[in-house]
């Protein structure tokens, strides 16, 4: 794949989607903006909500936190992450993220490739309703679903926090 010659024109029409209630995301950066070399998301997560563990086959996953603070668990490893701070996680390692604060965390994922986009254009599409759907496409995009979140008392797609 090449990378496209001369500046990529932003879409401006680009909404924010809900992952589930509590956390919501924007495609900063897509597909095929980057002739599928990564896709970037801008993610927003209230208090108390992140991921279950998980794997991605295919994809390093890279975090850089905008704002707040975000455990992250992945390997053998823990660290809290700060406004500023970035990790990557290499494809094939277990991981998963929460903000523990009680304030917002806001943070770019980049998944390079970008295959995992398609998931996440489902996500959206089915505002939360629909999570077995979701959890099935991403198995089929290489992302498993390995273990519960490994922090006490937080919301993700597998025990989402009520609707107001």
């Amino acid at each position: 794949m090449s990378v496209p010659n001369g500046p990529v024109t932003p879409d401006f029409t680009r909404e924010w989607w809900e992952v589930t209630p509590g956390e919501r995301f924007i495609i900063r950066a897509s597909v095929a903006e980057t002739a599928g070399l990564y896709t970037m998301l801008e993610v927003v997560a209230d208090p108390r909500n992140g991921v279950p563990l998980h794997v991605h086959a295919n994809e390093e996953e890279h975090f850089v936190i905008l704002e707040g603070h975000v455990h992250l668990v992945y390997g053998d490893q823990s660290v809290e992450l700060s406004a500023g701070e970035a990790v990557t996680v290499k494809r094939g390692t277990a991981h998963a993220w929460c903000n523990l604060s009680d304030r917002i965390a806001r943070m770019l994922i980049i998944f390079a490739p970008g295959n995992l986009e398609k998931t996440f254009r489902l996500i959206g599409s089915l505002k939360g309703d629909d999570l077995a759907a979701v959890l099935e496409s991403n198995e089929s995009d290489g992302s498993t679903i390995v273990g519960p979140p490994p922090f006490d008392d937080v919301y993700t797609v597998l025990s989402p926090r009520p609707r107001p």
